[in-house]
């Protein structure tokens, strides 16, 4: 993940700092319920001292959006659309349009400001599928993002162009058993 290396010698005037660039992960599946790996792993981060931010773009319901992130811990900011259903479907009203919107472009800004090192985007392929969340978009911010911060997407029928630009994919899988 993101760190910093520095090495400084006791005799020496020189001091050598060196990011280490941020990884574009993918993580998807035909099925549902693996976001607890993907959940696991951006609370071992937290828990390390990293601040890490979970956008959940099409679950609603409890009326959060970024106004009201639920914080878990001192690192983790987990945030949802500010709806009170879970968005299953393309066809949305003005007011459920508005509050998508308005959590991308938090998320790119949040992003771009460098306030966290890890950056966890659920369900984004479906947003993208359902054609809420421009694909174009989604890419840009991809390849313009502050390159130590790492990127986790998530969801079924990644697109192409995204599985592509990923440094890593993790496709998740049943074994066929009799």
């Amino acid at each position: 993940m993101v760190a910093q290396l520095e090495n400084k010698s006791v005799n020496s005037t020189v001091s050598l700092s060196h990011t280490i660039k941020g990884l574009v992960q993918v993580f998807t599946s035909s099925y549902r319920s693996f976001f607890t790996n993907v959940m696991a792993q951006a609370l071992r981060i937290a828990g390390q001292g990293t601040p890490v931010l979970i956008v959940q773009f099409l679950k609603g319901g409890i009326r959060q959006g970024q106004d009201n992130p639920m914080v878990l811990g001192q690192n983790l900011n987990w945030i949802r659309c500010d709806l009170p259903r879970c968005i299953d479907t393309p066809h949305l009203d003005d007011t459920e349009t508005e509050a998508l919107h308005s959590l991308w472009q938090h998320t790119l800004s949040v992003v771009n400001q460098g306030k966290y090192s890890l950056v966890v985007l659920d369900e984004l392929s479906l947003a993208m599928n359902f054609g809420l969340i421009p694909e174009t978009e989604v890419l840009e911010f991809l390849t313009n993002r502050p390159q130590s911060v790492d990127i986790i997407l998530t969801g079924a029928e990644m697109p192409k162009s995204v599985l592509d630009l990923a440094d890593e994919v993790t496709e998740i899988r049943r074994p066929n058993r009799l």
